[in-house]
């Protein structure tokens, strides 16, 4: 018997959606699961994506008041995927409610903002779920199994990035991700969260840092109402307004076992368009993925006698890898960036009907915004500066 699971979505954007075509997904791709997705109600403030989440994607209704979301009893589980500085009144008030939260990361716009998060659900004694979805690409996974069967050796370098060109152009609009009042801070909380996130996933967590900081593009077009989308763009003349994060982010980092690492983030770089990527160095191998070629890893395997050739092997994804089978079958046929979406959402859904806390939560969430502030006091210091638990 399989228990059904009725999903409340507030915020109807790219991620609302991706996680809501998820949810219709399941069903086919999981036969052996435990639960059974229902699109309960949506929250969306756009008159136009509350019509679609009820004629496209079938939720049973949709408004825009998000407390409606939360009063509902037939919604177990609550789903945030609001801009950044919602998050906290959003998921406070659902972990009151008793609601199990997924929520998209870095859970809380600002590093005080995911600790009052994570203490209110700890306090109901709800599950926590956060989109850390890179986690679940089969080639990071299969990465962590060579790390655990010591395939690589004593590690001793790390280096992770994240760049991505939504900001680019200068007159992408000035959206709630470029404004600290609305997304909190810009790239370490949007997309370095991602990088970092993997690296304490692989190695494990990171004890100080030395970080730097740069907003290259400083105005931006404002946008029309209901034309906020993340690759929106405006027009020359339009009026424009001040961004309030930042654009870049780097760091130099030692982690607790002693890995040496480094991390870069930018959102307004030209020429990678989604490289989400680590390099992992041991003292009998070394690996590389890059979301580009997410169906991809590079992996170099030391002979012990020295006599066999040198250099990297592509190894493909495929059925052999955890979760590739649920999609395609065979080798080298790929999958894709939702496919991401709904493993997380396959593995947070189980976790609920197990009643076992899922991992990543908002515990993990808790790991990066400790990091977040070591990063953010080392930027204003010069100096480096100690990871303290928040």
């Amino acid at each position: 018997m399989r228990r059904t699971i009725g999903l409340g979505v507030i915020g109807f954007g790219w991620m609302g959606q991706a996680h809501s075509r998820s949810y219709l997904r399941l069903p086919t791709l999981f036969a052996d699961r435990t639960y059974q997705p229902r699109l309960a109600i949506c929250a969306d403030n756009v008159a136009a994506r509350r019509e679609q989440a009820t004629e496209s994607f079938g939720f049973a209704a949709a408004t825009e008041d998000w407390r409606e979301v939360i009063d509902r009893d037939e919604v177990d589980v609550v789903v945030v995927t609001a801009p950044n500085m919602l998050h906290e009144e959003l998921c406070v008030a659902a972990s009151a409610a008793g609601k199990h939260v997924f929520c998209e990361k870095p859970v809380g716009g600002t590093p005080a903002q995911t600790v009052r998060i994570a203490a209110a659900a700890r306090a109901a004694g709800i599950i926590t779920g956060v989109g850390y979805n890179y986690r679940w690409a089969p080639m990071v996974l299969h990465t962590r199994q060579l790390l655990e069967t010591d395939r690589l050796g004593q590690l001793t370098n790390y280096r992770g990035r994240f760049f991505s060109m939504y900001g680019s152009d200068p007159m992408g609009l000035l959206s709630w991700r470029f404004l600290e009042a609305e997304g909190g801070y810009g790239v370490s909380s949007d997309i370095l969260s991602h990088a970092v996130d993997l690296a304490t996933f692989l190695v494990g967590p990171i004890a100080k840092v030395v970080g730097t900081k740069e907003t290259f593009i400083r105005q931006r077009p404002l946008p029309q109402p209901g034309a906020q989308g993340h690759y929106a763009v405006g027009r020359p003349g339009d009026p424009t307004g001040e961004v309030t994060n930042e654009d870049f982010a780097a760091a130099l980092v030692v982690f607790a076992n002693g890995v040496r690492g480094t991390f870069e983030s930018s959102r307004s770089i030209v020429g990678p368009e989604s490289q989400m990527a680590f390099e992992l160095y041991g003292t009998k191998g070394a690996v590389s993925w890059n979301l580009e070629q997410l169906n991809e890893l590079q992996v170099y395997l030391s002979d012990d006698e020295g006599r066999a050739p040198r250099g990297y092997t592509t190894v493909f994804g495929g059925d052999r890898y955890p979760y590739h089978g649920a999609f395609v079958p065979g080798d080298a046929n790929s999958i894709g960036f939702e496919d991401l979406v709904a493993i997380e959402d396959h593995e947070f859904l189980s976790s609920i009907v197990a009643g076992e806390q899922h991992h990543p939560g908002f515990e993990e969430a808790l790991d990066y915004v400790s990091f977040q502030d070591a990063w953010l006091r080392s930027c204003d210091s010069g100096t480096w500066e100690d990871v303290v638990r928040l």
